[in-house]
Protein backbone atom coordinates (compact mmCIF):
# COMPACT_ATOMS: atom_id res chain seq x y z
CA UNK A 1 0.00 0.00 0.00
CA UNK A 2 1.19 3.52 -0.71
CA UNK A 3 1.00 5.90 2.22
CA UNK A 4 1.46 9.59 1.61
CA UNK A 5 0.37 12.66 3.50
CA UNK A 6 -2.27 14.98 2.13
CA UNK A 7 -4.13 17.96 3.53
CA UNK A 8 -7.70 17.28 4.62
CA UNK A 9 -10.55 19.79 4.35
CA UNK A 10 -9.18 21.83 7.27
CA UNK A 11 -5.64 21.86 5.89
CA UNK A 12 -4.36 19.36 8.46
CA UNK A 13 -2.01 16.70 7.07
CA UNK A 14 -3.47 13.22 7.25
CA UNK A 15 -2.21 9.87 5.99
CA UNK A 16 -3.82 8.70 2.76
CA UNK A 17 -4.24 4.99 3.19
CA UNK A 18 -7.03 2.54 3.57
CA UNK A 19 -9.72 3.83 5.85
CA UNK A 20 -10.84 1.75 8.79
CA UNK A 21 -13.68 0.36 6.68
CA UNK A 22 -11.21 -0.99 4.10
CA UNK A 23 -12.09 1.58 1.44
CA UNK A 24 -9.97 4.42 0.19
CA UNK A 25 -11.09 6.89 -2.43
CA UNK A 26 -8.14 6.97 -4.83
CA UNK A 27 -9.02 10.33 -6.42
CA UNK A 28 -6.80 12.25 -3.98
CA UNK A 29 -3.70 10.23 -4.92
CA UNK A 30 -1.11 11.79 -7.23
CA UNK A 31 -1.80 11.12 -10.90
CA UNK A 32 1.47 9.20 -11.30
CA UNK A 33 0.31 6.70 -8.68
CA UNK A 34 -3.23 6.56 -10.10
CA UNK A 35 -1.80 5.71 -13.54
CA UNK A 36 0.44 2.80 -12.54
CA UNK A 37 -1.07 -0.46 -13.88
CA UNK A 38 0.60 -2.47 -11.11
CA UNK A 39 -1.02 -0.26 -8.49
CA UNK A 40 -4.39 -0.38 -10.22
CA UNK A 41 -4.24 -4.17 -10.41
CA UNK A 42 -3.30 -4.35 -6.75
CA UNK A 43 -6.15 -2.10 -5.69
CA UNK A 44 -8.65 -3.99 -7.86
CA UNK A 45 -7.31 -7.29 -6.55
CA UNK A 46 -7.74 -6.17 -2.94
CA UNK A 47 -11.31 -5.11 -3.66
CA UNK A 48 -12.04 -8.37 -5.50
CA UNK A 49 -10.58 -10.46 -2.66
CA UNK A 50 -12.71 -8.62 -0.14
CA UNK A 51 -15.91 -8.99 -2.20
CA UNK A 52 -15.41 -12.70 -2.85
CA UNK A 53 -14.18 -13.43 0.68
CA UNK A 54 -17.20 -11.74 2.24
CA UNK A 55 -19.60 -13.50 -0.13
CA UNK A 56 -18.14 -16.93 0.59
CA UNK A 57 -18.02 -16.27 4.34
CA UNK A 58 -21.80 -15.94 4.22
CA UNK A 59 -21.90 -19.63 3.29
CA UNK A 60 -19.21 -20.69 5.81
CA UNK A 61 -16.64 -21.03 3.03
CA UNK A 62 -13.32 -19.52 1.99
CA UNK A 63 -11.67 -19.00 -1.41
CA UNK A 64 -9.57 -22.13 -1.05
CA UNK A 65 -12.70 -24.17 -0.31
CA UNK A 66 -14.25 -22.83 -3.48
CA UNK A 67 -11.10 -23.52 -5.52
CA UNK A 68 -10.88 -27.14 -4.38
CA UNK A 69 -14.58 -27.79 -5.02
CA UNK A 70 -14.37 -26.26 -8.52
CA UNK A 71 -11.23 -28.30 -9.30
CA UNK A 72 -12.99 -31.50 -8.25
CA UNK A 73 -16.11 -30.69 -10.28
CA UNK A 74 -14.16 -29.79 -13.42
CA UNK A 75 -11.26 -32.23 -13.14
CA UNK A 76 -12.79 -35.12 -11.25
CA UNK A 77 -11.35 -36.89 -8.23
CA UNK A 78 -7.67 -36.43 -7.54
CA UNK A 79 -4.89 -36.89 -5.06
CA UNK A 80 -3.96 -34.11 -2.70
CA UNK A 81 -0.85 -33.50 -4.79
CA UNK A 82 -2.90 -33.22 -7.99
CA UNK A 83 -5.35 -30.85 -6.30
CA UNK A 84 -2.46 -28.71 -5.10
CA UNK A 85 -1.27 -28.39 -8.70
CA UNK A 86 -4.78 -27.69 -10.04
CA UNK A 87 -5.64 -25.05 -7.45
CA UNK A 88 -2.29 -23.45 -6.66
CA UNK A 89 -2.87 -24.12 -2.96
CA UNK A 90 0.34 -25.31 -1.26
CA UNK A 91 0.16 -28.98 -0.22
CA UNK A 92 0.59 -28.23 3.47
CA UNK A 93 -2.29 -25.71 3.37
CA UNK A 94 -4.42 -28.00 1.25
CA UNK A 95 -4.50 -30.68 3.95
CA UNK A 96 -6.33 -28.30 6.31
CA UNK A 97 -8.71 -27.21 3.52
CA UNK A 98 -9.56 -30.82 2.67
CA UNK A 99 -10.02 -31.63 6.38
CA UNK A 100 -12.50 -28.75 6.69
CA UNK A 101 -14.38 -29.76 3.55
CA UNK A 102 -14.49 -33.41 4.68
CA UNK A 103 -15.80 -32.41 8.13
CA UNK A 104 -18.58 -30.46 6.40
CA UNK A 105 -19.41 -33.47 4.19
CA UNK A 106 -18.43 -31.73 0.93
CA UNK A 107 -15.58 -34.07 -0.02
CA UNK A 108 -14.63 -37.63 0.70
CA UNK A 109 -11.06 -38.80 1.25
CA UNK A 110 -10.36 -42.46 0.43
CA UNK A 111 -7.16 -44.45 -0.02
CA UNK A 112 -6.00 -44.69 -3.64
CA UNK A 113 -6.44 -48.35 -4.72
CA UNK A 114 -3.32 -48.05 -6.93
CA UNK A 115 -1.17 -46.61 -4.14
CA UNK A 116 -2.49 -46.90 -0.58
CA UNK A 117 -0.04 -44.21 0.60
CA UNK A 118 -2.06 -41.62 -1.33
CA UNK A 119 -5.58 -40.37 -0.76
CA UNK A 120 -8.08 -39.65 -3.51
CA UNK A 121 -10.38 -36.71 -2.87
CA UNK A 122 -13.89 -36.88 -4.34
CA UNK A 123 -16.70 -34.35 -4.44
CA UNK A 124 -19.81 -35.61 -2.61
CA UNK A 125 -23.42 -34.90 -3.65
CA UNK A 126 -23.64 -32.49 -0.69
CA UNK A 127 -20.45 -30.85 -1.96
CA UNK A 128 -22.00 -30.42 -5.43
CA UNK A 129 -25.03 -28.68 -3.89
CA UNK A 130 -22.79 -26.48 -1.77
CA UNK A 131 -20.70 -25.59 -4.82
CA UNK A 132 -23.81 -24.52 -6.76
CA UNK A 133 -24.59 -22.10 -3.93
CA UNK A 134 -20.99 -20.85 -3.84
CA UNK A 135 -21.05 -20.35 -7.62
CA UNK A 136 -24.06 -18.06 -7.20
CA UNK A 137 -22.29 -16.07 -4.48
CA UNK A 138 -19.10 -15.74 -6.51
CA UNK A 139 -21.07 -14.71 -9.61
CA UNK A 140 -22.81 -12.00 -7.59
CA UNK A 141 -19.43 -10.78 -6.29
CA UNK A 142 -18.05 -10.73 -9.85
CA UNK A 143 -21.05 -8.67 -10.97
CA UNK A 144 -20.44 -6.18 -8.16
CA UNK A 145 -16.74 -5.96 -8.99
CA UNK A 146 -17.29 -5.46 -12.71
CA UNK A 147 -20.47 -3.37 -12.46
CA UNK A 148 -19.14 -0.42 -14.50
CA UNK A 149 -18.19 -2.67 -17.44
CA UNK A 150 -20.46 -3.90 -20.22
CA UNK A 151 -20.62 -7.66 -20.89
CA UNK A 152 -18.22 -7.22 -23.83
CA UNK A 153 -15.80 -5.16 -21.75
CA UNK A 154 -15.91 -7.82 -19.01
CA UNK A 155 -14.90 -10.48 -21.53
CA UNK A 156 -12.11 -8.28 -22.90
CA UNK A 157 -10.89 -7.43 -19.42
CA UNK A 158 -10.82 -11.09 -18.36
CA UNK A 159 -9.00 -12.05 -21.58
CA UNK A 160 -6.36 -9.36 -21.01
CA UNK A 161 -5.87 -10.43 -17.40
CA UNK A 162 -5.55 -14.06 -18.54
CA UNK A 163 -2.84 -12.98 -21.03
CA UNK A 164 -0.94 -11.17 -18.28
CA UNK A 165 -1.19 -14.11 -15.89
CA UNK A 166 -0.19 -16.63 -18.60
CA UNK A 167 2.74 -14.45 -19.65
CA UNK A 168 4.01 -14.16 -16.08
CA UNK A 169 3.64 -17.91 -15.50
CA UNK A 170 5.55 -18.67 -18.71
CA UNK A 171 8.31 -16.25 -17.72
CA UNK A 172 8.61 -17.87 -14.28
CA UNK A 173 8.79 -21.36 -15.78
CA UNK A 174 11.37 -20.23 -18.31
CA UNK A 175 13.48 -18.63 -15.57
CA UNK A 176 13.33 -21.84 -13.53
CA UNK A 177 13.78 -24.14 -16.52
CA UNK A 178 10.59 -26.00 -15.64
CA UNK A 179 7.74 -27.14 -17.85
CA UNK A 180 4.35 -25.50 -17.50
CA UNK A 181 1.59 -27.76 -16.20
CA UNK A 182 -0.83 -28.91 -18.89
CA UNK A 183 -4.30 -27.40 -18.86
Amino acid sequence: MYVVSAPNATGTMTAMGEAMDGFWDDRAAPERLRALPSRLLGRASSHADRLVGEALAGADARKWHYGVLVALREGGPGSQSELSTRTGVHRSDLVAVINELAEQGHVERTPDPADRRRNVITLTPQGRRHLRRLDQLVDTAQDALLAPLSPGEREQFAAMLRRLVDHQAAAQHAARGTARPAR
